[in-house]
């Protein structure tokens, strides 16, 4: 799907191939049905109109035979519309549900897979500049696949109406064909001849000019979808920080942004509507030239010789008029290609991206040095990180931090400290393969369950149940199981709802706050108990003694695991008898990072009060 043609025919070879041309062959069926009662309509709106112009003639039969010919008229025309085109679109809106579907399903697939191109492309590859990333994914996903599925079903059984329609009608006009005076050699085929060299002189030309027009509506096509999905997309992220914008009163500064961004939508909307203008004026002008003159023009030589009736000639002309109409398809549908190509190219770019970034490495290597080397080890020796050294895009950048060697054995708590900005969090995505740039050897325990919980826990539309649960479905997990931890962590609360994916018709990503979200992290980590833990700012929501409870209920449901935790204190946390969680400091300064243990403050000194005892007992004798 990394093609035009490709990603059109996708559907048609695909798994779901029978379902696909069954519906086809439905559309095409009855497309063909329509175009030869279209047909049928010409001739009988012929003898309608032929039946009124010879009314005075005709006597007391007149309106009978007027009557009879309108009935046809309205039959046919009953058969055309209400019930070919009629189930024909009931047909093709069917296949665009279900292509669209197979699509998104397919694009959703690739995005969410294990190799994770969806953060790729939406967090890091599309703030560097020098990635070549498609914008606006959830626009292409969302609105040029239903765009261009709706597009290409349109064009193609236009297409086939008109190569159907071409056939039949060609057809009657061969056939109704007659000899036309300085003609002779063409026999009786040369009023037919007149019409198709009208129609190959004709319409080329006219479909020269609507090409021209084409390539500078798709182009603004193209412009307009970028500016459309950049401008919806700062308007999502609005409704995602609300609350900063607020409490800087950042009113103004936000209008601006909008302002500017929406400068370029109005702009390009300027310019087309001049070209669509210009565009309709043609078309308009070439549809009424062609219906009301050109149409009459190759028949009338026949007819002014006598060699056909006027009944005749009308029918003849209905026939030309259909006929030029159905092969100057390309002209009517251009607004409508231009469409088409502009969608397809967005969707075929975004299937580009997906593709080059299941290689993460390769595609970072496109902006900057990524040359990480991610393996595994036998399970008791535990975590190890050789070399590592962590950089920003650019192919010249130098390492800002460095990690020269780092082993964690089985069962270790490791607390990474350093200044703010000094790379502790993009460690930890490091060694989660989440950090671009860089190069190094992260060398992960084997067959061992890691969890990565981070800072930022806006959460999905989902039951609160299947948010602790993630990343397994919540059906795998028994309530009773889930409502024991809900309760152990202090969410007890939301137990009667947590099956909801609202709580009294709000997201529980509006109802809880950030510190009963990290609580839904922290029942996360208990409901899998993993072996390797990495907490990237997970408790810094919480207080104190919230942050105390927070690793005591780790160190009880996961007595054996691995634990990497980068918080904002300088301090480890300690229990509720000052005892340290953590064996060891990883500390950050100055662009390296070394291993040293966690000093244990000494216990208070026991004081001996047996002194005091004494003399508070002789005084106590003394006052008796």
């Amino acid at each position: 799907m990394r093609s035009f043609w490709g990603l059109l025919r996708a559907y048609w070879v695909s798994e779901k191939w029978r379902e696909a041309w069954a519906l086809t062959a439905a559309v095409a069926l009855l497309s063909a049905a329509a175009s030869k009662s279209g047909v049928w309509l010409a001739q009988a709106s012929g003898a309608f109109i032929s039946t009124i112009a010879s009314f005075p003639d005709l006597g007391a039969s007149g309106i009978a035979d007027v009557l009879t010919a309108a009935g046809v008229l309205v039959g046919l025309a009953v058969l055309k519309f209400a019930v070919f085109i009629g189930f024909r679109h009931y047909f093709s809106t069917t296949l665009h549900r279900r292509w669209r579907q197979w699509l998104d399903g397919r694009f959703n697939a690739a995005l969410l897979s294990d190799r994770r191109p969806y953060y790729h492309l939406l967090v890091m590859g599309a703030a560097d500049e020098g990635a070549e990333v498609p914008d606006n994914i959830d626009q292409r996903i969302q609105e040029s696949i239903k765009a261009m599925t709706g597009n290409a079903l349109g064009m193609a059984m236009g297409l086939i109406s008109v190569v159907t329609s071409v056939y039949f009608v060609g057809e009657m006009l061969i056939s109704t064909s007659v000899s036309v005076h300085g003609l002779e050699f063409l026999g009786s085929y040369a009023s037919a001849a007149l019409v198709f060299a009208l129609a190959v002189t004709y319409v080329p030309v006219s479909t020269a000019i609507a090409l021209r027009i084409g390539k500078a509506i798709q182009a603004l096509n193209m412009a307009m979808l970028r500016y459309e999905g950049s401008y919806r997309a700062e308007l999502a992220t609005l409704v995602r920080r609300v609350l900063p914008i607020a409490a800087a009163r950042g009113e103004k500064v936000q209008a601006a942004i909008h302002r500017r961004q929406y400068q370029s939508i109005d702009r390009t909307w300027g310019l087309q509507n001049k070209v669509s203008a210009l565009f309709l004026s043609f078309n308009g002008s070439y549809t009424y030239i062609t219906q009301r003159v050109v149409a009459y023009l190759p028949n009338m030589p026949a007819y002014m010789q006598g060699s056909i009736s006027f009944k005749t000639y009308v029918t003849g002309s209905e026939l030309v008029s259909e006929l030029i109409s159905d092969c100057s398809w390309v002209i009517q549908v251009m607004p409508d290609i231009a469409n088409l190509r502009a969608n397809v190219y967005r969707v075929v770019e975004l299937a580009d991206a997906i593709e080059r970034v299941q290689d993460a490495q390769a595609f970072y290597r496109e902006s900057g040095i990524s040359e990480f080397r991610y393996e595994a080890q036998p399970a008791e020796r535990g975590l190890s990180v050789q070399g590592l050294e962590l950089m920003f895009a650019g192919k010249e950048a130098q390492p800002f931090l460095r990690v020269a060697r780092l082993n964690v054995k089985p069962g270790q708590w490791v607390f990474v400290r350093g200044p703010s900005g000094s790379g502790k969090s993009c460690l930890i995505k490091a060694l989660n393969g989440l950090w671009p740039y860089g190069r190094g050897r992260v060398v992960m325990p084997e067959g061992v369950k890691s969890l990565y919980a981070c800072q930022d826990t806006r959460l999905p539309q989902a039951s609160l149940k299947q948010l602790i649960s993630m990343p397994e479905d919540e059906h795998e997990h028994r309530d009773l199981e889930v409502a024991a931890i809900m309760s152990a962590v202090g969410l007890g609360d939301f137990i009667p709802s947590m099956g909801n994916p609202s709580y009294r018709g709000r997201r529980w990503d509006d109802v809880l706050s950030g510190g009963q979200k990290q609580k839904v992290v922290l029942a996360r980590i208990l409901l899998h108990t993993p072996d390797v833990l990495f907490l990237d700012e997970a408790t810094a929501a919480l207080d104190p003694e919230a942050r105390s409870e927070f690793h005591r209920l780790v160190k009880q449901y996961c007595p054996k695991a691995t634990v990497l935790s980068v918080m904002h204190e300088q301090t480890p946390p300690t229990d509720s008898l000052g005892r340290p969680f953590y064996h060891a400091i990883l500390n950050i300064e100055n662009g390296r990072a070394g291993l040293e243990p966690v000093v244990v403050p000494a216990p208070p000194p026991i004081r001996d009060t047996r002194g005091g005892l004494r003399s508070m007992l002789s005084a106590m004798r003394h006052l008796s």
